[in-house]
């Protein structure tokens, strides 16, 4: 699926190096999370902790991953590139129009910070929840209202997203593809700072403990901020589709 999704957005903003975009999609986060999951392993087992994974189990999950993961990508990639782009309702001019002066609550930090809060906002009791079951050890069972915070996390991400990209469009701004990326994903920033602060009361002063919570923070965090971003853009790109669509020109 991110192969198929992937080459046909590339396809779709004219990208020519589609075998490096196929080959990034495969292995740039998948290898950056087995990367820090066998750098924790790793410092497990100099700890002599019981929680470090066998070799065995390391060598299937990379199997599974270059095996199967990475030759699905390139199945899913062909398909993708074997369809059409998506079409667009209106042709765009050559030459790009030079942006004016915005207003500072379109600049880019703002609106990453302002667009995260929201969604982190409605995630926030279920978050905490999720992270005391994880490193305090308490026992967790409302999966049905996980499920349901996490589609209000992802409505919220597309809503406030789409907001964001209308008043750039307003502005004169016509870079909203990265910015819609970004401001999907913002939620992730806050969820680390959160991890931060929950960190402090945890109260431990062991070195494996900083590489264990941080690591997986890190990951859990940059797979919340790709998925967030994903779901902004796509949505910004529909929303961008369906009102250029009602211009009328003569």
């Amino acid at each position: 699926v991110a192969g198929y999704v992937s080459a046909r957005l590339y396809k779709t903003f004219k990208g020519k190096s589609w075998y490096m975009n196929t080959i990034m999609t495969a292995l740039l986060f998948p290898g950056l999370a087995f990367a820090v999951f066998f750098t924790i392993d790793m410092v497990a087992v100099s700890q002599g902790s019981s929680d470090a994974v066998p070799f065995g189990t390391v060598a299937l999950l990379m199997f599974l991953w270059l095996g199967l993961s990475v030759p699905l990508t390139f199945v899913g990639a062909y398909l993708g590139y074997s369809r059409d782009a998506f079409e667009f309702p209106v042709n765009t001019a050559g030459i790009p129009r030079q942006i004016p002066d915005q207003p500072f609550f379109l600049w880019f930090p703002c609106t990453v910070v302002v667009c995260g809060i929201v969604p982190y906002g409605s995630c926030i009791i279920e978050l905490h929840q999720i992270m005391a079951s994880m490193w305090q050890e308490h026992y967790y069972y409302i999966f049905g209202f996980l499920l349901v915070v996490f589609l209000i996390l992802l409505i919220t991400s597309a809503e406030i997203t789409v907001l964001f990209n209308y008043f750039q469009l307003c502005s004169e701004d016509h870079h909203w593809w990265w910015r819609s990326f970004s401001n999907g994903g913002g939620a992730a920033l806050w969820v680390m700072l959160y991890g931060v602060a929950y960190f402090r009361s945890l109260e431990t002063n062991n070195f494996a403990t900083y590489v264990l919570y941080f690591g997986y923070m890190t990951v859990a965090c940059l797979g919340l901020f790709l998925m967030g971003g994903f779901v902004g853009m796509y949505t910004s790109l529909w929303f961008n589709k369906t009102i250029y669509a009602s211009v009328k020109i003569d």
